[in-house]
């Protein structure tokens, strides 16, 4: 296995090293507009190697640069409706990424991993490099990291443009949660990441937390350092009118669910949101677990428990497993008065969705402990109080406890709170829900236009 790792390493190698020459030729290079010329608009390609529409931050840069005129290229893979506002401005293209190929259960990780890498490269090089044009800045999400940083780096090289790190979290780290610490790919990862962490002329991160970290050995970054924390677009806004949250609700809400309408309005239900992409950082159990103790208090406590209705949204391909546990649970009576459904939403929908909820539910756990769930962001600029898991460094950057939210480190710590806040003294929820409120009073365009649009030349 050791040898048959090296050769499929080796073998990668060299094909990016082709790939790297062919770099070389035929390559027109950004010209930099001349003292005294006219001023064109800044063009910048932003690179997610994701799901466009369920990649906000990114939509966000896009649309903060399309506001001051700027012309975006904004590319990633198109399996979901991206932002109305991205598909109508016409300052944003589009460009869609060809979908990678999925692994066949018979072929092993370790020799489907080249494969996948290879054929990504090939696509986000010619689009990057061949088939848009040269652009002032590159601004590419991280993770995922291998290979965006590597084409990233080279064409900016290449082609004269800036190269913008946008650092969400760090991919060795996500890696090491899935394969193993010790899982040789880990450490080859993690070895190309901190390489061209220092390559970056601008890095973006989610916290300060990260920015301390990068300065550090093993990332040792160089570059300009700029702390960009998330923050809720414009389209998440609280709902205070009765009429708009029902008409709202009818909407949104699952159709098995329609009868809970007017107890929830009421306050006799409580509707508690949790959003998820059912990943393996992002543990369930915990949720669920806590709902079974929310339900069978012991004998002894006789605080009220209120009916609860638990509504999940996202896709991704944990969910069936989880799936199953909940119908299980169901069917054997271990959740009297609580209701769980999914759903996948529309943007605009899920937004409203946040408004009209009690109380948020955040279960991201920090595989590096310094960077944020932007959910936990979203929730405060609906209005939405938050209890997020808190075992991580960065939590308390956003989250402050008893102001705004609450943290919970286990599934008996989260049904504490659900009972102290939905089944207790409801002032307390109230009180965490204006917190929300003045969280979320600070917008993205406002930090964004204070940090980045003069720096990008976008204003003078």
């Amino acid at each position: 296995m050791i040898s048959l790792l090296i050769h499929s390493f080796l073998f990668f190698v060299w094909c990016l090293s082709a790939f790297h020459m062919y770099l070389l030729y035929g390559l027109t290079k950004y010209a930099k507009p001349e003292a005294g010329s006219p001023k064109k608009p800044v063009s910048v390609h932003i690179l997610v190697l994701g799901d466009i529409g369920r990649s906000p931050r990114m939509t966000y840069h896009a649309l903060s640069i399309a506001k001051h005129g700027g012309k975006v290229n904004l590319i990633g893979y198109l399996e979901t409706s991206p932002h109305p506002d991205v598909v109508n401005n016409p300052n944003i293209t589009l460009t869609a990424l060809p979908a990678p190929p999925r692994r066949p259960p018979s072929i092993p990780f370790i020799l489907f991993a080249p494969w996948k890498v290879l054929h990504q490269f090939y696509h986000v090089f010619n689009i990057l490099g061949r088939t848009l044009p040269p652009a002032e800045w590159i601004l590419v999400q991280n993770p995922p990291t291998i290979p965006t940083l590597a084409i990233a780096s080279w064409i900016s090289t290449y082609r004269n443009s800036t190269f913008i790190i946008d650092w969400h979290n760090y991919g060795w780290t996500i890696l090491a949660g899935t394969r193993g610490a010790n899982h040789p790919l880990v450490a080859l990862s993690k070895l190309y990441e901190c390489h061209y962490a220092r390559l970056g002329h601008l890095n973006l991160t989610v916290t300060h937390a990260m920015a301390r970290q990068l300065r550090l050995p093993p990332y040792s970054t160089r570059g300009a350092m700029v702390v960009l924390h998330d923050r809720p677009a414009a389209i998440f806004q609280p709902i205070t009118s009765p009429a708009i949250r029902k008409e709202t609700l009818t909407r949104v809400l699952p159709p098995a669910e329609q009868d809970l309408i007017p107890t929830i309005l009421s306050g006799d239900t409580r509707l508690i949101v949790s959003s998820t992409s059912w990943t393996p950082d992002e543990d369930f159990s915990l949720l669920l677990d806590a709902l079974v103790e929310y339900a069978n208090p012991p004998p002894t406590d006789t605080t009220a428990r209120t009916p609860l209705l638990v509504l999940i949204t996202g896709q991704g391909p944990q969910k069936d497993h989880y799936l199953a546990q909940i119908a299980h649970l169901t069917a054997t009576g271990q959740l009297p008065g609580i209701r769980i459904a999914t759903a996948f939403l529309p943007f605009a929908d899920y937004a409203g969705l946040l408004a009209c909820a009690d109380l948020g539910v955040c279960l991201h756990r920090s595989s590096s402990g310094v960077d944020l769930p932007m959910k936990v962001v979203d929730m405060f600029g609906a209005g939405l109080p938050v209890v997020a898991y808190s075992r991580y460094q960065s939590f308390r950057e956003l989250v402050k406890q008893r102001v705004n939210g609450r943290g919970f480190k286990t599934a008996g710590e989260l049904a504490g709170v659900l009972v102290e806040l939905l089944g207790g003294c409801r002032g307390q929820l109230e009180r965490l829900r204006e917190g929300a409120l003045k969280e979320g009073e600070r917008r993205w365009d406002e930090q964004w236009d204070e940090k980045l649009a003069e720096l990008m030349r976008l204003v003078t």
